[in-house]
């Protein structure tokens, strides 16, 4: 871990909180993500997980506390301009154009990184407009390959099987080509095989395609088996940080949420 250690932290939550009226969703949160790591969010319902992703994204702005993304404080800006930065997301809820193909909703995902302006789309053929779009299909054709979806490329997103759904929507959020991709429980309602699909994906994302990653996830096998580093939420508060190993370890991480029944897991993974 000590070369881990030395790596810059991509994303830093310095004492994040977050109040809706007399309801704290998030208590003086504090975390680094190091650069190139597969970071999780864990936690019982309600306890403040989707809020950090939703501060970090923009979605909402803290109460009080700092956000930053490479060393820049990114607290204040709006959702835009993060995905300008480098920061995406996907949604616990689906959030595609159900009446649009595949192809469209993904090609949504580069909106921010199209550059040519109105006039040089008059002059597309003798522009840089044909050369850029030609460059922004082959990135598209590349995730729709990665995430083997050739086969939908077509298809309206709505008439999909949710599993695709999951897919696409993760396909649009790596569009965007983030360094930092947050993830709100990419397995949510899958089946044994979808996850495991996702999961290589995910993995894929961060050692293949140099992917910071932040993910909240309810299955805590795949949450232990992916994970680099993991923070524990309970009632918006942070009560733990550290490798997978640890949080097995943490007799407060038990009480709070993982259960007793870990023990014989704990004292396997230390043997």
């Amino acid at each position: 871990m000590g070369e881990d250690a030395d790596r810059m932290p991509i994303l830093e939550l310095e004492d994040v909180s977050l109040h809706f009226g007399g309801v704290r969703a998030m208590s003086a949160v504090s975390c680094r993500v190091r650069e190139g790591e597969l970071f999780s969010i864990i936690g019982p319902n309600g306890a403040g997980k989707t809020s950090t992703l939703n501060c970090i994204s923009g979605r909402y702005r803290p109460t009080s506390g700092r956000i930053l993304h490479k060393g820049q404080d990114i607290t204040q800006m709006s959702p835009n301009r993060r995905a300008d930065l480098g920061i995406g997301r996907t949604f616990q809820n689906l959030a595609l154009f159900n009446g649009m193909s595949v192809l469209d909703n993904i090609t949504v995902g580069r909106h921010h990184l199209m550059k040519a302006g109105f006039l040089r789309g008059m002059l597309y053929w003798i522009g840089g407009a044909r050369r850029e779009e030609a460059e922004h299909r082959a990135a598209v054709e590349e995730i729709i390959d990665f995430l083997d979806i050739q086969a939908i490329r077509n298809d309206a997103a709505g008439t999909l099987p949710y599993g695709l759904r999951k897919r696409v929507e993760l396909a649009r959020a790596v569009a965007l080509k983030p360094d930092v991709i947050l993830l709100d429980e990419p397995m949510a309602g899958m089946n044994l095989e979808e996850k495991e699909d996702m999961a290589r994906f995910i993995v894929d994302l961060n050692e293949e395609w140099g992917m910071t990653v932040v993910m909240i996830e309810h299955d805590m096998g795949v949450v232990m088996d992916l994970s680099h580093r993991m923070m524990v939420l309970d009632f918006g508060r942070k009560i733990a940080e550290g490798t997978p190993a640890e949080i097995k370890a943490s007799d407060e991480v038990k009480r709070a949420y993982l259960g007793e029944d870990l023990a014989p897991a704990t004292a396997e993974a230390r043997a």
